[in-house]
């Protein structure tokens, strides 16, 4: 390895060189000749190497082509960022796109100073890469799925440079790793999961129809030892379908949202039969969501996972409250979307502005048949006033021109039902109560435009609400009594998270997992694959 001992003499730094020979009389004017040819040559290869990423050629230009990596002084940090590199499978991650393994060859193969220079910007290169995904994701999600609409922040380049250039490398490079212990519970069920499939996976799958109590025979053999396989029950020759199989059979389905009846039907046995290599796959799209995810989960907040089909109240990582909800159609412009925001007020009676694009799809043809269909509906103009349907001609608009809204005032049937939340958005999503109660009693709920519709919306109100009220239900039941529609701020905003895990940890650390509803994970797990990751790759 080529490392050149006078660690801070780079180009710019011919000047540091002269003055050094001259002041310590050390070097002899051959010497100081060499070096400046040498640090000249380092330089040019750098900043050559470095010109067409901006980032990465300002800082060398800031400290003077000073060395990060390919200095003596600099092994601790060089080797503290192999270390990290080599744990990228471990994350997720490609190893390929970090290179670890050509990096260190480069080291070894390293004769002048312009193969130095040349791999200086590489490491940093590298570090960047590494730093970026592993704080900010290696995806960019809106251009797998445009319904995925969550900010993701990017540190900038200068201020992770600025980070590893300090005195403890190793920290920084620690400090990068997700800290949620969400992402480390993924990471152990990664661990797990490869073990498995390593192993040849759990088991033939469970042949034929559905299974329960009383039932026998290898089927329920079958069925036995995957679940064994998977955990949920410990081994035994029983060929019966036994109480101990039954619990684990409900188990099971309530770690993978499904009806805990213990019977093992069609629905539970497809859950059941899922290869080991699937549920691999959904934890690792799981681990690039969490590094999407930058938020504060000590704070109480709003969790609604969509898979799941619930949303929830955690307070301090504790879970207070928990409804059912439906989400949007599996239609690509009724999907509900992910993001973050913050819950600002619920409103009482509420009435519900049609979105436009309801109101030119759906509506608008059946006004130009019948200009009284769609009663329950106001027709509202540019100025926000009533207009009579008399006075349109509804045939001489389309989805374009039409220059009218619709409104349906507060009212038992009114879609939104009696309550709405709202934290208010580009996108047009809030929560809200809805008439709609039978839509509750499925085990798939995706029937909405997009919004969230919850089972039990006074709950969720008077849960909000309780923190700034002591009298939280007699105040709510005036305002609703009142039918007027009626906006009650909160004190303080209540962070929400709309998301989309399909792998997550439940109770007892255990993985839960959910169907791909959306087919989301399907797309991130294929553009990851394109991205260099695999199943079964190992750390180095």
């Amino acid at each position: 390895m080529v490392l050149r001992e006078t660690a801070r003499c780079r180009a710019r730094q011919i000047l540091c060189s002269a003055t050094l020979a001259l002041g310590l009389g050390l070097l002899t004017a051959e010497a100081t000749v060499a070096e400046t040819a040498t640090s000249t040559a380092f330089a040019q290869s750098l900043a050559a190497s470095a010109a067409d990423e901006a980032a990465v050629a300002d800082w060398y230009r800031q400290t003077a082509y000073d060395t990060l990596w390919t200095g003596a002084e600099d092994a601790d940090r060089r080797a503290a960022l192999f270390a990290a590199l080599d744990t990228a499978a471990d994350h997720g991650l490609p190893p390929a796109r970090y290179d670890a393994a050509g990096l260190r060859a480069g080291f070894a193969a390293a004769e002048t100073e312009g193969d130095l220079g040349r791999l200086e910007v590489a490491m940093t290169r590298a570090y960047l890469a590494w730093a970026r995904d592993l704080t900010s994701g290696l995806l960019e999600p809106r251009k797998i799925d445009p319904s995925i609409v969550r900010e993701i922040a990017v540190e900038d380049p200068q201020v992770l440079l600025r980070a590893i250039a300090g005195d403890d490398p190793a920290t920084v490079l620690r400090g990068l790793v997700p800290s949620s212990n969400v992402y480390a519970q993924l990471m152990k069920a990664k661990i797990g999961l490869e073990a498995a499939v390593a192993a040849g996976g759990w088991g033939p799958a469970v042949p034929g129809g559905a299974l329960g109590p009383g039932d026998s025979g290898p089927a329920v053999v079958a069925l036995r030892d995957r679940l064994a396989a998977m955990g949920y029950l410990e081994r035994t020759p029983t060929q019966d379908y036994d109480r101990d199989i039954q619990r684990a059979v409900q188990s099971f389905q309530l770690g993978h949202g499904l009806p805990a009846d213990g019977v093992a039907g069609e629905t539970t046995l497809a859950e059941v039969n899922v290869a080991v290599e699937d549920r691999l796959k959904a934890v690792i799209v799981a681990m690039e969501r969490e590094r999407w995810l930058d938020i504060d989960r000590s704070v109480r907040h709003i969790w609604v996972n969509q898979p799941d089909f619930t949303a929830r109240i955690v307070d301090h990582g504790r879970t207070v409250f928990r409804t059912r909800v439906v989400i949007g159609k599996n239609q690509p412009d009724q999907r509900s979307p992910e993001f973050s925001d913050e819950m600002e007020h619920i409103v009482v009676n509420p009435s519900w502005g049609v979105p436009r694009s309801i109101t030119v799809k759906e509506y608008l043809p059946l006004l130009q048949r019948n200009p009284n269909a769609v009663g329950h509906l106001q027709v509202i103009d540019g100025r926000g006033r009533v207009v009579s349907r008399g006075a349109v001609n509804f045939a001489a608009y389309n989805a374009r021109n039409f220059p009218f809204a619709l409104r349906q005032p507060p009212s038992d049937g009114n879609a939104l039902g009696k309550v709405k939340f709202m934290f208010p958005n580009p996108y047009n999503i809030y929560l809200h109560d809805t008439p709609s109660k039978s839509l509750f009693d499925t085990d798939v709920r995706a029937y909405s435009h997009g919004c969230i519709r919850v089972a039990d919306p006074f709950d969720l109100a008077h849960a909000l609400l309780s923190v700034q009220s002591a009298a939280v239900e007699e105040e709510f039941q005036s305002y609703l009594k009142g039918g007027a529609e009626t906006l009650v701020k909160f004190e303080k905003t209540v962070p929400v998270h709309l998301v989309y895990y399909t792998a997550y940890p439940e109770a007892k650390g255990r993985m839960g997992f959910r169907r791909d509803v959306y087919g989301r994970d399907a797309k991130l797990w294929q553009a990851l694959a394109e991205a260099g990751v695999e199943l079964g790759a190992e750390s180095q």
